[in-house]
């Protein structure tokens, strides 16, 4: 592991940040040297999803009716076992982005929308990135590959050496 100048806690803390701004934006602009760590958290985050995000359980629970007091049977759907841990693992890793109310929604629908979602950047792996990166691995036959760092040269100032790291979204060609 690359010491990027910094303390061990400092540096987690600011990896974890970046990665998890890398798996909620798609992509981000750091130095070469940042952007490799980051690729290591984020790739196994991704792997972590896609291995898990199927494991569900139905459960059928009885709830009493607030406006009524009628009881009824209800099927909800929870995590199984190995995603539980995983989504475990992952909030122990990841920062817990909240997601921004967009420019011209009402924040009436805003709320209605987001009201069941406590970790936004946890759903968005299980819901978004596991399904596209399991169809990608499928496809192409190979797991991982799931980041991309292009050089941009060195930057204006102390001449560090820049990077975007992004999420690969496209679907390689079969051999």
């Amino acid at each position: 592991m690359r010491k990027l100048g910094r303390t061990a806690d400092a540096r987690m803390a600011m990896l974890r940040t970046q990665a998890s701004e890398l798996l909620w934006y798609g992509r981000l602009e750091t130095t070469v040297d940042r952007a490799k760590e980051v690729r290591g958290i984020a790739e196994e985050m991704i792997t972590l999803a896609m291995d898990t995000y199927t494991d569900t359980v139905a459960v059928t629970k009885t709830v009493t009716n607030k406006s009524t007091g009628v009881k009824e049977q209800r099927e909800f759907t929870n995590d199984g076992v190995k995603k539980l841990n995983a989504r475990r693992k992952m909030m122990s890793v990841l920062r817990d982005l909240h997601e921004e109310k967009p420019a011209g929604e009402k924040m009436s629908v805003f709320k209605e929308r987001t009201k069941d979602v406590n970790h936004p950047l946890i759903e968005k792996l299980f819901n978004e990135h596991a399904p596209f990166y399991a169809k990608r691995a499928e496809a192409c036959g190979q797991r991982g590959g799931y980041t991309r760092i292009i050089r941009l040269g060195n930057r204006r100032g102390d001449n560090a050496e820049v990077a975007i790291i992004e999420l690969v979204k496209d679907t390689p060609a079969k051999k």
